[in-house]
């Protein structure tokens, strides 16, 4: 049998060492140990082939959040979380339950952790490139970046943290926080950075190290009006290369959100050198990008 990557304890909040139920409130815990023995064998990771490429949008409403991403080699995930009663949950929508199964640290951080330490201090074993985790705050920017700072104190060993405007090196995972983002002084002024920011065209040219902002996303429909057929108006094209060329000369990666999902579009976004395809189609993505 393979030797299955989930090995750091505990896998999920509420149990025990050996993955043995401490308490059974409800079935979401049943759904817990099931989930737990769904685990990617280390093996098997090795033979994924890692896409930098490949980002995996609201991947949390895949049938296995993380995991999914993972077996497709994506190396960019995202995230949306509310701050509800101290906890940072994972939804689209605010969720009327509060169930324990969908909290980040159980759906994101713990298994991340398990596999960086199972994969001898990497998320694919034979990948040297981050590993970026997109949280998207979907409730206060400043109250959930305190609580999402506060949890992310227990997994230091695999964030890159920033320092001296650098990504800290030899540590896989880069955590980044879209959506309603804290001031970017908030951020700065800490002495452990723990996380980025998901930067805006509007940030280019302020001097803001790619560091603290690794990506910058915009609405695929403020640049383009092109839906993927017929040509693409020559303003619209020169925008995009030099909103590209801008982010590159600041060592930072290009996001489009809201882009039409399919090849033509894939294709047309990687010549102009966006870096990042948001997608919803994770086994449809990784075949065209190991075909090209």
């Amino acid at each position: 049998m393979f030797k299955t990557s989930y090995l750091s304890p505990p896998y999920f909040e509420g149990f025990g060492k050996l993955g043995i139920l401490n308490n059974i409130q409800n079935m979401n815990y049943v759904k817990l140990a099931l989930l737990a023995l769904i685990a990617i064998p280390v093996q098997l990771l090795g033979q994924v082939k890692p896409l930098p490429n490949a980002h995996a949008h609201n991947d949390y409403e895949h049938a296995r959040p993380l995991l999914d991403a993972l077996q497709n080699g994506f190396t960019e995930v995202e995230a949306d979380v509310f701050l509800i009663d101290g906890e940072l949950y994972v939804a689209h929508n605010r969720p009327l339950i509060k169930d324990p199964a969908k909290t980040l640290r159980n759906l994101y951080l713990n298994p991340l952790l398990a596999h960086v330490k199972a994969n001898k201090g990497k998320v694919y074993p034979n990948y040297n490139g981050l590993f970026y985790l997109m949280i998207d705050f979907k409730t206060n920017g400043a109250d959930t970046y305190q609580v999402l700072k506060s949890q992310l104190q227990a997994y230091r060993e695999m964030i890159s943290l920033v320092h001296d405007a650098s990504d800290e090196p030899n540590k896989p995972v880069k955590i980044f926080i879209s959506g309603n983002r804290p001031a970017l002084e908030d951020i700065q002024q800490d002495s452990v950075k723990m996380a980025a920011l998901d930067g805006l065209p509007s940030h280019l040219g302020a001097g803001i190290p790619a560091a603290l902002m690794p990506v910058i996303s915009t609405n695929f429909r403020s640049i383009l009006s092109w839906k993927g057929k017929g040509t693409v108006k020559p303003t619209e094209l020169h925008e995009l290369q030099e909103m590209v060329k801008k982010a590159h000369a600041e060592g930072k990666k290009v996001r489009l959100w809201a882009a039409p999902d399919n090849p033509r579009v894939w294709a047309f976004l990687l010549k102009q050198g966006v870096d990042l395809i948001n997608t919803d189609k994770l086994q449809a993505l990784r075949d065209f990008l190991i075909s090209r």
